[in-house]
């Protein structure tokens, strides 16, 4: 599996309220998707920034996903570029779920 980290900067001004909104206006995409295990979405007020850390099953679906037309929209809505990150991840323990998440 595939952790993907995505950091981009928020204009300036931005609540976070908007933040969340926007958030919530795309989660329906990602749980629509075939591929992904899990997203979380972040937010940091003090560095004005926003993102999320994905869970794939492996580097191709991160990077399809996050394709010259996503990245594009994140220039377009955020006015920033995106920041992507790659770790490998033998291992996921998720307590909500009583999960042991593996390869």
């Amino acid at each position: 599996m595939i952790t993907e980290y995505v950091l981009f900067d928020l204009p300036a001004g931005i609540s976070r309220s908007e933040v969340v909104a926007g958030m919530h206006e795309v989660a329906p995409r990602w749980q629509a998707h075939p591929r992904l295990i899990r997203k979380t979405f972040v937010y940091d007020a003090e560095a004005n920034q926003s993102g999320a850390f994905y869970l794939w099953p492996d580097r191709a679906c991160a990077e399809a996903a996050h394709d010259a037309a996503w990245r594009q929209r994140i220039r377009d809505t955020y006015g920033s570029e995106p920041v992507v990150r790659y770790f490998d991840t033998p291992l996921v323990v998720d307590n909500a779920l009583g999960q042991l998440v593996s390869e």
